[in-house]
């Protein structure tokens, strides 16, 4: 039985500049680091459809060239934290077991099972890289306790997968998302009594019985959401704070989906990019929630630079981001599985990991120990 605590926000007194309307209809972006016309219906066809476009980009059909695919090992030998890569943007997160429990509590953050992070099941996204498991297969093994869901993009919120947890787990299975968040969840099947939604700074502390607790925090990104063309950020998108509560006391920071900055030319020099706004969060969250044992950050499907900045950070954006917020170690995510419209035309998919290492070792960082990677189906244990 999972039970749900709310907890007060951690600035109460903070301005909301993030709403649109009180009580809010919408959300936005409140930062310089923001610029709400990067993504005007012009700039959108020219990259899309422009005489400007690249060639498309193949994936290389020689598998030892992506992103090495293991089984998962659920076994339990191990007390953890542990942490999991399903793939993209889902993680398996397990807190330290404690005795006499027999587990820690298991968290799945932004979990997508399906072939395409699309509305349909014949069009849109498709996976390239298959899951180290299957979703029946991690239910069989593992008892989920609580799902994360950064916010309402298809690659990041699977209605599919969230309604195969719930029919298996029900009312022993809670699901934490931003504002607004819960209608698509209802949608879909799940009982509002089993979902939280959370504003900016607030939070939840999470009891699972004879198992343990810990300490969710919702914090801010630099985003936006949508499901249709008729509801554009009408869903708060957001990153998350994790605190286990029992002996071990280890934080993990998931960013979901964030950027750091908007560049307008893809011709600035380092020095110019970082001469621009930075989004002023992420300092705030290593300030009021750090310092974290592992920061889990985004590194690809962020090109063209001069168009996707503005929501998609690059590897030395999220180099700065681990600092921001005060992390021992980052891994990279949000790559090497599914690509978009446009990343297939502008990115690489091999390019991520290699300026991922470029820019830790040009930051001074310790490949491997500060900054690294998994393999899909790799479990980190957090000693």
């Amino acid at each position: 039985m999972v039970s749900v605590k709310q907890l007060p926000s951690l600035l109460p007194d903070e301005p909301k500049g993030h709403h649109i309307g009180t009580p809010p209809k919408a959300f936005q972006n409140p930062w310089p680091s923001f610029n709400p016309g990067h993504h005007s219906l012009g700039s959108i066809i020219k990259v899309r459809f422009g005489k400007d476009r690249p060639p498309f980009v193949p994936i290389p059909s020689d598998r030892s060239e992506l992103v090495p695919v293991q089984k998962v090992d659920f076994s339990t030998s191990h007390p953890g934290p542990k942490v999991t890569w399903i793939g993209h943007a889902s993680f398996l997160l397990q807190t330290c077991r404690e005795e006499p429990a027999a587990r820690g509590i298991n968290i799945l953050c932004d979990p997508v099972f399906s072939e395409r992070t699309s509305p349909f099941t014949w069009l849109g996204p498709k996976r390239y890289t298959p899951t180290p498991c299957s979703l029946e297969e991690l239910l069989d093994a593992v008892e989920v306790d609580l799902v994360i869901i950064s916010h309402n993009h298809y690659d990041h919120a699977d209605a599919e997968t969230l309604k195969a947890i719930w029919a298996r787990r029900r009312s022993n299975v809670h699901f934490l998302v931003g504002l607004h968040n819960s209608r698509w969840l209802t949608a879909a099947g799940i009982d509002r009594s089993s979902i939280t939604e959370l504003d900016w700074w607030e939070g939840v502390e999470i009891d699972v019985e004879s198992v343990g607790k810990a300490q969710i925090t919702c914090t801010p990104t630099q985003h936006f959401s949508r499901r249709s063309i008729w509801d554009s950020n009408h869903d708060l998108w957001c990153s998350y704070a994790i605190r286990d509560l029992q002996g071990s006391g280890k934080r993990i920071y998931f960013a979901g989906d964030t950027a750091y900055r908007s560049i307008h030319s893809i011709n600035l020099s380092r020095e110019e990019e970082d001469a621009q706004p930075t989004c002023p969060a992420f300092k705030q969250i290593g300030n009021l929630l750090g310092p974290f044992d592992l920061a889990l950050l985004p590194i690809g499907l962020c090109e063209p630079r001069d168009f996707m900045s503005n929501v998609h950070a690059n590897s030395w954006d999220s180099i700065r981001i681990h600092q921001d917020v005060k992390s021992r170690r980052s891994i990279g995510m949000h790559w090497g599985t599914v690509r978009g419209g446009l990343s297939q035309y502008y990115e690489d998919v091999r390019t991520p990991t290699k300026h991922w290492r470029m820019a830790a070792e040009e930051a001074g960082l310790k490949w491997g120990d500060e900054i690294g990677l998994l393999d899909i189906g790799e479990t980190l244990i957090l000693c």
